[in-house]
Formats: C-alpha cells, sequence, structure tokens
C-alpha cells in the first residue's frame, strides 16, 4: 500500500511537470506514435480486408498472416528492424513494428464486419438490382462496421501497450519513467508509468466502446434478435 502511496506522490509532483521527460510530454509522444501507427495499419489492413470480406477470396491467407503477426514478439521485432533499418531510422523502426502489430486485429475486423452480414440481405440487394459497389457501399460496410471498430479498438490497445517499449530505444512515452526506474530502483517511478499506461488504455477502450456502441445501424440496434447476433459476432471477434 505505501508504494502504491508512493507512486501516486510521484505522479502528481510539480516535478513531473518540467523538462524534457514531463509526463505531458510524454503522454504527447505516446499518443503521437499510436495515432500514426493506427492510420498507417488502417490504410493497409481496412481495404485489404474489405475486398476478402465482399468476394470471400483471401481468407485463409489473411487468417494465416494474422496468425503468425499475432505470435511475433514485439520487443524481439523492434530490435530485429532497428537492426535491419539501421540506428539513424529508429524512429521508422519502431512505428514498422507498431504498425505490423496492428495490422492483424484490423484486418480481421474488416473482413469478419463483412462476412457477417446476412447473405440473404445481399442477395435481396442484389435482386434489387444493385451494383457490387453499391452492395459494399450500402449494406456491407454499414452493417459490418461495428466489428470494424471492434478491430480498431482491439489494434489501438496493442498498439498502447506496444509503444511503452519505445523507451528502450530512447524514444520517450510513457514507458520512459518505467525503463529508467528499474535499473534505478525507483520502484514508485515504475507503479507510476504503469498506471498512467493503464489509465491512458482504459481511456481510450472506453471512447472506442462507445464508438463500437455507436456504430450499430439504428434498425440493427431496434430489432432484439439482430441486435443480440451483432453483440455475440462483436464478442467473438
Amino acid at each position: 500500500m505505501n508504494l502504491f502511496a508512493d507512486a501516486i506522490a510521484w505522479l502528481l509532483s510539480p516535478e513531473r511537470l518540467d523538462g524534457a521527460y514531463a509526463l505531458p510530454t510524454l503522454l504527447g509522444q505516446h499518443l503521437l506514435y499510436t495515432l500514426i501507427a493506427v492510420l498507417i495499419s488502417a490504410a493497409v489492413a481496412v481495404p485489404a480486408g474489405w475486398l476478402i470480406g465482399h468476394t470471400g477470396r483471401g481468407r485463409e491467407v489473411a487468417v494465416a498472416i494474422s496468425g503468425a503477426a499475432r505470435a511475433v514478439p514485439s520487443f524481439g521485432l523492434m530490435v530485429l528492424l532497428v537492426l535491419l533499418l539501421g540506428v539513424l531510422r529508429i524512429p521508422e523502426a519502431a512505428v514498422l513494428t507498431f504498425v505490423l502489430l496492428a495490422i492483424p486485429s484490423l484486418l480481421a475486423g474488416a473482413y469478419t464486419g463483412v462476412e457477417a452480414v446476412d447473405r440473404r440481405v445481399v442477395d435481396a440487394a442484389r435482386a434489387m438490382g444493385m451494383t457490387e459497389w453499391q452492395i459494399f457501399r450500402k449494406v456491407e460496410m454499414p452493417l459490418g462496421l461495428p466489428l470494424l471498430v471492434g478491430g480498431l479498438r482491439s489494434a489501438t490497445l496493442q498498439v498502447i501497450a506496444t509503444v511503452t517499449i519505445a523507451a528502450y530505444v530512447n524514444l520517450g512515452g510513457l514507458g520512459w519513467p518505467i525503463i529508467q526506474g528499474i535499473p534505478l530502483r525507483r520502484f514508485d517511478q515504475v507503479l507510476g508509468g504503469a498506471i498512467l499506461v493503464a489509465l491512458l488504455a482504459l481511456a481510450v477502450d472506453l471512447l472506442l466502446a462507445l464508438a463500437q456502441r455507436a456504430a450499430v445501424p439504428t434498425g440493427v440496434r431496434s430489432h432484439p434478435a439482430a441486435s443480440r447476433d451483432a453483440r455475440a459476432a462483436t464478442a467473438s471477434a
């Protein structure tokens, strides 16, 4: 209990607001790396996932790639990329690491969202004379959006947790108090940094959970059976 009180005192100390390693600065760095990585990952994974979900082609390859990417240790991957790209490109290596770790969840959310749409709805849209693009844009994409946001939620939390190790290569972020505090045996600082990362993850998860709920189309939300099916599909993703 004393350690927790010491960690809170460390967080509330006025010294945490000054200098190059002030907590607001570290928080800004953490959010910046997370935002850049998620945006790049989404630009790559979401169109690919939508295409796979709409056409039904390449799903096995996507599942294999996603499974393999989830099994790669993040710290080992970052060190490998730093060695491959060189010490002068550490930021690029770190961002590439975060991107590679975020892609699987976004890819899975994109294609499972489209696949989860009832084929009878798609067939009805096709029977009405809609083109494939119209079917995707007006039927599959809106109905699959909650699962896509669920994938975004998972990917973002994965990146927030992984950005913590960026401090190992001197890139700042909220992992810096943890990495610096361990060799100094400043366990109040280590716990304080861990609390900040956890609070950030919880805050972002809450916001994305609200966004995921809001992404459910009104008609689906108001229909009890469809709403249960949507929640079950979201949980399975």
